[in-house]
């Protein structure tokens, strides 16, 4: 009983670290602190870093929570992340410190053009974008409730995480250049493509394709000896 009561008690703890070291950094006063003493760039790199750990962190401490089923596991399953996971890298890949000033992870929003906006196009947040499709298809085949709680909270606060920051982008910029730089932009994947407001005129960096083929093959290698799970269905 009281091993259960450590491995949920480890769980929720993780839980709100993780949630307190995402959401005051980004707060405008806060962020605007820790950029005037280490800079844009060293903010962006050691959020980054310190999302990864405490992500780590949470993941560890899902696994060593009670074990309780909510359905039972099925190899199709393992295919949902499987087909995302290539998606994710690519929106990893492409939407990390690009001109972007409509959403965080991006870097010189004044290089950024509304006309030609690139990975912003597809799709406004990439990034959350990317946490959310990640999350959402590790659900499938992780039916146990702390797994389940793990990854509907990350895909529920990547979700919200994008219109709370579309709201707090347009309060700070105002109307008229919120709606000018988000023109041909949206906030749900290739909606201003089909939309007709953005034309199919992109660019890809082989460099960035590089990267999330890498990005890729590193998750498939690193998964079984750090998560404990192979991820190929088996």
């Amino acid at each position: 009983m009281s091993n259960a009561l450590g491995g949920w008690g480890e769980f929720a703890t993780a839980l709100v670290l993780f949630f307190v070291s995402h959401a005051l950094p980004v707060r405008p006063a806060f962020r605007l602190v820790l950029t005037g003493l280490f800079g844009e760039r060293a903010f962006t790199l050691g959020y980054s870093l310190v999302s990864v750990a405490v992500l780590a962190l949470l993941i560890f401490a899902a696994g060593r929570a009670p074990y309780v089923e909510l359905w039972q596991p099925a190899r199709w399953q393992s295919w949902a992340p499987n087909l995302a996971m290539p998606v994710v890298c690519l929106l990893l890949a492409f939407g990390m410190a690009v001109p972007n000033p409509l959403s965080f992870g991006g870097t010189r929003p004044e290089r950024f053009n509304p006309d030609q906006p690139g990975i912003v196009g597809v799709a406004r947040h990439p990034l959350l974008l990317a946490l959310a499709l990640w999350a959402g298809a590790h659900v499938v085949p992780n039916g146990d409730v702390a797994h389940v709680v793990l990854f509907g909270l990350f895909a529920g606060f990547a979700m919200a995480g994008m219109a709370t920051v579309d709201r707090r982008k347009r309060r700070l910029m105002g109307d008229a250049e919120w709606t000018r730089l988000a023109a041909r932009t949206s906030l749900w994947p290739f909606a201003a493509l089909l939309q007709g407001r953005l034309r199919p005129s992109f660019e890809l960096s082989q460099l960035r394709l590089l990267i999330a083929l890498a990005l890729y093959a590193a998750l498939l290698s690193l998964h079984s000896p750090v998560i404990g799970v192979a991820p190929w269905p088996s």
